[in-house]
């Protein structure tokens, strides 16, 4: 009988726990529409505010010509009714075409660019997450020590040196003076580490530092303190209690970081002649492409507050401490 009704308070824990989850989940994709909402409308008219037009030139269009293009692309409507057709198109995924490349789909262009910036934006993610937090931790724990030294002045290097820097370097030695790698593009898997190594470097000499404080930190807390007390190891210390607290700081750095990071940075991708979505970006406001623009704003965001809201539910994972449903 008494296990009847363990297993009975225990399935209606998890029954309350879902049902918790699962509100939780519909209020932060409510509140992630609404958001993605804002990003739209703000673009949107701020676009429309720019003075001058998507056909605007150094040397200007025949009258003709320039009544002809507002009339294809509909920028002779009013100006709520352009709100509300883009709003129909981004529901469907459909940022309409370029202004400045004929033929050409803005979502189309997107689908070219992110699998391009994806694959080294998800090389230096890893190398983020398998290097930084790793060189944090060992820098707390041998703290004031010869491998503590080290990690902070190459993190310290890592965060004050910019990535574009550490891209030039790396062309002019390993591919200008020593031809190990290819100066440009992605032909090769060599060519992938000049760009993901100069992608990741602030970001995880950054994750090295936050780790380290971090840790550092909780191992002053008192509950730590009891830990020690009743004797249990100090790896089980560390490991078991210490370093899950440890990471909520980590994680939450790294849902808006690996979004950036995989969406593309146009500093890299300019040096190293990547067609990603980092130089497509730059590329349309240079043309002052506005679909160009609003479609990969708009992308950028979206993903963004995906990523943040995978970190929340990282938090419960991480801490069972954090209930999202309360």
């Amino acid at each position: 009988m008494a296990l009847y009704f363990k297993t009975c308070d225990f399935f209606l824990k998890i029954r309350k726990e879902c049902k918790g989850l699962g509100k939780y989940i519909i209020r932060r994709l409510i509140s992630m529409v609404v958001t993605l909402w804002f990003v739209i409308t703000i673009t949107f008219f701020l676009m429309h505010s720019i003075p001058g037009g998507p056909f605007s030139r150094e040397k200007a269009l025949p009258e003709k010509v320039l009544e002809a293009l507002n009339e294809k692309y509909h920028l002779n409507d009013p100006l709520w009714k352009q709100y509300v057709d883009y709003l129909q198109g981004v529901v469907v995924l459909d940022f309409g075409p370029s202004f400045a490349r004929p033929g050409i789909f803005v979502f189309d262009k997107i689908k070219e660019g992110f699998p391009i910036s994806a694959k080294i934006g998800g090389v230096a993610s890893l190398l983020v997450i398998l290097f930084g937090v790793p060189a944090g931790i060992i820098s707390a724990l041998y703290q004031n020590k010869v491998p503590d030294y080290i990690v902070t002045i190459l993190a310290t290097l890592g965060v004050a040196v910019p990535n574009f820097v550490v891209g030039t370097i790396f062309i002019y030695v390993f591919a200008e003076k020593l031809g190990w790698v290819p100066a440009y593009g992605l032909g090769e898997p060599t060519a992938y580490i000049g760009p993901c190594l100069a992608l990741a470097g602030f970001s995880l000499s950054f994750v090295a530092r936050l780790s380290r404080s971090s840790l550092l930190e909780v191992m002053q807390q008192d509950y730590i303190r009891t830990a020690r007390a009743k004797g249990l190891s100090e790896f089980r210390v560390i490991f078991k209690h210490a370093l899950k607290n440890s990471l909520i700081p980590v994680i939450t750095y790294m849902g808006p970081t690996i979004a950036a990071i995989l969406t593309g940075s146009f500093v890299i991708e300019k040096i190293f002649a990547i067609p990603g979505m980092g130089k497509l970006f730059v590329e349309s406001v240079g043309n002052r492409d506005y679909t160009m623009i609003m479609g990969t704003t708009i992308f950028y965001a979206a993903f963004a507050i995906v990523m943040i809201f995978i970190v929340d539910i990282a938090y419960g994972i991480i801490d069972p401490r954090i209930k999202l449903g309360d």
